[in-house]
């Protein structure tokens, strides 16, 4: 399955950035649908270091879906800026995706604004893949509406 993702953001590319790197800001993007709760000692970082991070996930608050984990990875080519996640589900409904490979890029336009385009790669079962791409045109939605205010957000000072 490929799920792929190109929008322009109303804040900076440096704005973006620490965005996508703050487990808060997830919060914000995946929320109602989503929730996540560290399992990691001391929880969650104010931002993501490269390396693998654990966490639980309900669906609506109250439904359980699982254990899963980030694997970041950051890099540079040129003015793009990229988060790889080479993660996944480890356990519950959405284990039955595997081959995980989330890379999110950010790039800065001329006028101020960013260029988010995000790729999700992963194998799983085709039923599974309608919600996965409407998941995705949802977080398009999240993003956008959340990025104009990302610069005065408390999680990203």
């Amino acid at each position: 399955m490929r799920v792929l993702l190109k929008t322009t953001l109303d804040c900076s590319a440096d704005v973006a950035w620490r965005a996508i790197r703050s487990p808060a800001i997830l919060q914000d993007v995946v929320s109602p649908w989503l929730q996540f709760t560290s399992l990691e000692p001391g929880g969650f970082p104010a931002e993501w270091p490269g390396g693998r991070h654990r966490m639980r996930t309900t669906l609506l608050g109250f439904l359980p879906a699982g254990d899963e984990a980030v694997d970041l990875s950051y890099s540079t080519r040129g003015d793009v800026r990229i988060q790889r996640d080479t993660g996944g589900a480890e356990s519950g409904p959405l284990a039955s995706f595997h081959d995980w490979d989330h890379r999110i890029a950010i790039s800065p336009l001329p006028d101020g604004r960013t260029l988010y385009r995000d790729q999700l790669l992963a194998e799983g079962p085709i039923i599974a893949w309608p919600a996965a791409w409407a998941f995705w045109q949802w977080r398009a939605l999240r993003l956008r509406a959340l990025a104009p205010g990302w610069a005065t957000h408390p999680a990203l000072r």
